[in-house]
């Protein structure tokens, strides 16, 4: 089973393959990050790492038994108890639920962990599978929005349900560092 992390230097081989191997996959719904991303990719991890030191992001990569990187699942621009969420599963792992896991996770760490209060979200009309992870994760739509120049929705999540331990379940999501 795959395993949520938090992004550390020692990640970058694996998350530098990843980005690559998914390249056109993932520019058929979110901006292509463009060569310069992969130019300087190790100096961009690393300006990564100092803003989730700073406490202002987290970023977390869904790691898989070989220590292939299969997802990522970010939270950016924390500000006033909120953040933006942002993610991306591999193509081959794709249709296997793994976005809506680690959604989950990352929702129970933003408020568990982070002190999040709520996440913002955003996916293209044309990206179903988003749309649909937003949907099981218990976002809601806020309106409207274009992105990379075409229709999107925006959505919403309260994190009030994380902030108690539930019934049953464990006092905090697993993550290791």
């Amino acid at each position: 089973m795959p395993e949520l992390q938090l992004l550390r230097l020692d990640h970058a081989p694996a998350l530098l393959t990843f980005e690559q191997e998914n390249r056109a996959y993932f520019a058929a719904s979110v901006p292509d990050r463009g060569d310069a991303y992969f130019a300087r990719f190790e100096d961009g991890l690393r300006d990564l790492l100092a803003e989730q030191e700073a406490g202002a992001c987290w970023f977390h990569v869904l790691v898989g038994t070989a220590g292939d990187v299969l997802g990522r699942v970010n939270l950016v621009d924390a500000a006033d108890g909120a953040a933006d969420l942002g993610y991306r599963i591999a193509e081959r792992a794709a249709g296997r639920g793994l976005a809506t896991s680690a959604v989950r996770q990352v929702c129970a760490l933003a408020a568990e962990r982070y002190g999040l209060t709520a996440l913002r979200a955003a996916a293209r009309l044309d990206n179903a599978a988003s749309r649909a992870v937003l949907a099981r994760t218990g976002f809601t739509v806020t309106g409207e929005t274009r992105l990379s120049g075409r229709p999107g929705l925006t959505y919403v999540r309260s994190l009030e349900d994380f902030s108690a331990p539930r019934a049953g379940a464990p006092a905090s999501s697993p993550l290791t560092a």
